[in-house]
């Protein structure tokens, strides 16, 4: 196909005519760059997947720390409350604060079923979303021009990059839920 350019706009000699192609070449390549990165449907939806894992795993530690944290504000008030009151009235402080480390503790053990649960959902959400990318994947692969065809295939079928972040993630919520655990007993 040739382009006709209008009087006046065509090169005026050999290197102009050079940095003229040269620019072009420019543009070009990044016109395929951009179609390349439109074109990663599964590499977006993977990353998409494990903000949301990361996403429910700081939901997960969060909640634990607030149940942790209000179960021993309860312990603490119950044990001002019985040291204030003498007698009889001290075994009532120290039946309450038997009740409030109780239902501190069933508090966070209700905070780390949620947190599990969303958890859950939330792989469950990423594997969905990635099954729909490689079906997308598959079916763009006829509609994506013969130059890009090869990169979509290398994408759809070389995930490794994306999944090793996501284990480093939740690698880094388990030392974290871990560490709280140890220092808070």
């Amino acid at each position: 196909m040739t382009h006709r350019t209008p009087h006046g706009s065509g090169a005026k000699g050999p290197d102009e005519l050079r940095q003229q192609i040269e620019q072009t070449r420019y543009q070009l390549g990044d016109t395929v760059a951009q179609l390349m990165e439109k074109a990663d449907v599964k590499g977006r939806a993977r990353a998409r997947a494990a903000d949301l894992r990361d996403k429910a795993g700081a939901m997960t530690v969060q909640l634990r720390a607030s149940a942790a944290h209000a179960g021993h504000d309860m312990q603490d008030k119950a044990a001002r409350a019985g040291h204030a009151v003498q007698g009889g009235a001290a075994k009532a402080g120290h039946a309450v604060q038997g009740t409030a480390a109780k239902a501190g503790h069933a508090m966070q053990g209700s905070a780390a079923k949620a947190g599990h649960a969303v958890q859950g959902s939330a792989a469950k959400a990423g594997h969905a979303v990635q099954g729909r990318a490689a079906g997308a994947g598959h079916s763009l692969e006829g509609s994506v021009p013969q130059p890009l065809r090869g990169a979509l295939r290398r994408g759809v079928r070389h995930p490794g990059p994306v999944i090793a972040v996501g284990v480093l993630g939740a690698a880094a919520v388990a030392a974290g839920i871990a560490w709280r655990r140890q220092h808070h007993r």
